[in-house]
């Protein structure tokens, strides 16, 4: 009796095998007879499970995704059973830093991505922009949550400061990235941030002791 095809084990294992490639190479320089030397897999069978080079860029992306929220869940479970809105905050954007081979890869391959959708139009059609819309509806509704809860400042707006988050930590990896910081700096600077953000329990809103 044949052996019983699970595709989407076939698919993981491709999605990983484009991942280490273009970890080692850049997403650039990454062709579909690449990916699948490094699956062990025939270009045949690439293109049958994702028809074209963008198709299974994406599919990539996800892949890496998921495994960032893998990251980000073991973060959060290590904190205990309830975490609350900045350490939920901290799990998200600590994880996204590129500390370690996996993050590393992690925002090399995101902001490669990004950068290739600007000027391939095949690409651009993919629905890459629905995560960072997603990671910054995240944040805000945690920042609001903060407020409604009083462990935040009530005088910043919770939008702004989502998007200031996101794009300052998505910089500082660059910045990790090319050795300009370490991760330990970056990591400081985030913090003061989530400090500023965030009132310390037991300390009282200066607007209403002022």
């Amino acid at each position: 009796m044949p052996k019983r095809v699970d595709h989407e084990e076939r698919r993981a294992q491709i999605a990983e095998a484009l991942i280490r490639v273009a970890g080692r190479r850049g997403l650039h320089a990454v062709g579909m007879r690449d990916v699948a030397a490094e699956a062990g897999v025939s270009l045949r069978l690439v293109q049958y499970y994702f028809e074209t080079k963008e198709k299974l860029l994406f599919y990539g992306l996800q892949h890496l995704t998921d495994r960032f929220t893998a990251r980000v869940g073991a973060r959060l479970a290590a904190a205990g059973p309830h975490p609350g809105p900045r350490t939920t905050i901290e799990a998200l954007l600590l994880a996204s830093l590129p500390t370690d081979e996996e993050s590393r890869t992690f925002h090399l391959l995101y902001s490669s991505y990004a950068l290739l959708a600007v000027t391939d139009e095949a690409l651009a059609a993919q629905p890459f922009i629905d995560k960072p819309d997603a990671a910054e509806d995240a944040l805000t509704g945690l920042l609001c949550q903060a407020q409604d809860a009083g462990a935040a400042d009530p005088g910043v707006d919770a939008r702004t400061e989502a998007i200031s988050l996101l794009a300052m930590t998505a910089t500082m990896g660059t910045s990790i990235l090319v050795g300009q910081r370490t991760p330990e700096s970056a990591v400081a600077v985030i913090h003061h941030h989530l400090d500023r953000i965030f009132t310390p329990p037991g300390r009282p809103d200066s607007r209403m002791t002022g």
